[in-house]
């Protein structure tokens, strides 16, 4: 293994969605692609997809793909924190307290307000994407 290419996300509504990982959580626009035929149907193994794949990167490269089903959509489901599979991915950032204000006057959920994690390495929050993906925010305590 080389790293982690990418954490793809679906989501129910792509507009609502990229205000929250553009605007709120700084990721960059890198490609937006609408994809159909049979590769993606034999890839996905579905049938008649039509789905906008949306690459957004932060500064260091790191990588997210929104996934917006135009065909075979699901209806989002409870994510509960401790569900069996993948529930969050975590991000660094310079100043939660900060962050975590802007975020609560945006509307966004938080399981609870920053907290000093138990060997003070770190303060840290879970906030909720649009459709409930946690994402863990994560200040490294120097």
């Amino acid at each position: 293994m080389i790293n982690v290419r990418h954490v793809g996300i679906v989501v129910s509504e792509l507009e609502r969605s990229l205000h929250f990982y553009k605007n709120l959580l700084g990721f960059d626009i890198k490609k937006d692609v609408v994809e159909y035929g049979k590769y993606i149907d034999d890839f996905l193994g579905l049938d008649d997809v039509v789905v906008q794949t949306v690459k957004m990167t932060l500064n260091n490269k790191d990588m997210i793909e929104l996934l917006h089903y135009k065909t075979n959509e699901k209806k989002p489901e409870k994510i509960e924190i401790n569900q069996i599979g993948c529930t969050h991915f975590a991000v660094t950032v310079d100043d939660i307290e900060a962050i975590y204000r802007r975020f609560i006057n945006e509307g966004v959920d938080f399981i609870n307000p920053p907290r000093l994690s138990s060997d003070g390495a770190a303060k840290v929050a879970f906030c909720k994407d649009p459709d409930g993906f946690y994402v863990e925010l994560v200040e490294e305590i120097r």
